[in-house]
């Protein structure tokens, strides 16, 4: 999964499969604002749990 754009933020994952953990760098006009960090349990994070935590982040935003 690449970077995504929404709501004037760009969320850039990246994991690492023998650590189980993960991470979403969330930047605002190429200004880097927030690290997001998540384990998984899997052979890689599923689509669905980077969407949660991203719309989590943007809900705290007020942002939708």
């Amino acid at each position: 999964m690449g970077a995504i754009d929404r709501s004037g933020f760009r969320f850039e994952p990246e994991y690492s499969v023998m650590l189980q953990k993960g991470a979403i760098h969330v930047y605002q006009k190429g200004e880097f604002l927030k690290e997001i960090t998540f384990s998984f349990h899997v052979q890689k994070p599923e689509e669905a749990q980077i969407e949660s935590l991203i719309e989590q982040f943007l809900s705290e935003q007020n942002v939708e």
